[in-house]
């Protein structure tokens, strides 16, 4: 049992890696295409990935009619509006701005599952939750309370945590009927057909214009295989196992990644300022697991990339 715990945790963390390194590739592929674009093609790829995987596995369950609004609402959500905001967002803030915020879906989440999903709330879990928030301002304002990044970057990337609050909520329903893999699916062909106009009215014509960059394209094709796919399975596997107030403090590791990742890549600033913010994050993470009783709560929560 024990074993099969550590593996559910190996497998929360590499999720998290994955999405880490998604605000950099975003950020790398920014010099080239447009986020609708990135977007756009970051779908398409996953969804032929997805579905190849679930026909080989067997997994891809047919949507009932009766569940097509629901699946419907549910990528209205998550992927649309949330990568329109995270999207967008990454172009005004920097990679460890966007995962700070990102990581506040934590403290939101709770909430949502306490009135929807019937999780209790432990004072521990609120106390962490609290105390990592309390991380992320460190980093969002600087010592006089004034905003160190773009307000216009800052609102955008709530509306990301904003999605991906009515997501969890919606996908209470269809967690209980249908696997990861085929809500996985759904949502990113959902979510192409509701790019596909955005995409041909502003992006398609740059796109067609400029001559096809590999590096950057590559860098799509990693956000979809790793961000889009892996580190979604593993994500809802491991909500399965530990329940969404458990799985959901790990995003708070995003910032901690991401800022690390930064540095070394994109060459981003990485303060004294940025440092105690991440440990602070961390410590509010430590406090939030320890002695968590063992959730049998099984719902399924697939939260997209962040930068869900």
């Amino acid at each position: 049992m024990q074993e099969k715990k550590s593996g559910v945790y190996l497998s929360l963390i590499l999720a998290m890696i994955f999405w880490a390194f998604s605000f950099v590739w975003v950020k790398e592929v920014y010099l080239v295409y447009g986020p609708l674009t990135t977007v756009f093609f970051r779908l398409i790829i996953a969804s032929v990935l997805l579905i190849l995987f679930a026909f080989l596995t067997g997994k891809l369950v047919k949507i009932d009619r009766k569940d097509l609004s629901t699946f419907v609402l549910l990528s209205l959500f998550e992927p649309f509006l949330y990568f329109l905001g995270e999207s967008y967002g990454l172009m005004y803030v920097s990679s460890t701005v966007g995962a700070i915020i990102i990581a506040t879906i934590p403290l939101f989440s709770p909430l949502a599952a306490s009135r929807f999903h019937g999780e209790k709330i432990s004072i521990r879990t609120f106390i962490g939750i609290l105390l990592s928030f309390f991380g992320v301002s460190i980093v969002v304002f600087d010592s006089s309370f004034n905003l160190t990044a773009s307000p216009v970057g800052i609102v955008l990337e709530f509306v990301a945590v904003l999605s991906a609050i009515g997501y969890i909520v919606i996908l209470k329903k269809l967690a209980i009927k249908y696997n990861p893999t085929s809500i996985i699916t759904y949502q990113n062909l959902l979510g192409i057909i509701y790019f596909l106009p955005l995409w041909l009215i502003f992006e398609y014509h740059d796109f067609s214009s400029i001559p096809f960059d590999f590096p950057a394209f590559a860098g799509i094709v990693k956000l979809a295989v790793f961000a889009s796919c892996i580190a979604f399975i593993f994500y809802a596997h491991s909500v399965k196992r530990l329940g969404i107030n458990s799985v959901n403090i790990f995003i708070n590791i995003i910032p901690v990644f991401t800022a690390l990742l930064a540095w070394y890549i994109l060459d981003e600033p990485l303060t004294i300022r940025k440092l105690i913010g991440i440990v602070v994050v961390i410590s509010g993470l430590l406090l939030a697991q320890i002695k968590l009783k063992k959730s049998t709560e099984r719902i399924l929560v697939i939260q997209q990339d962040g930068g869900r």
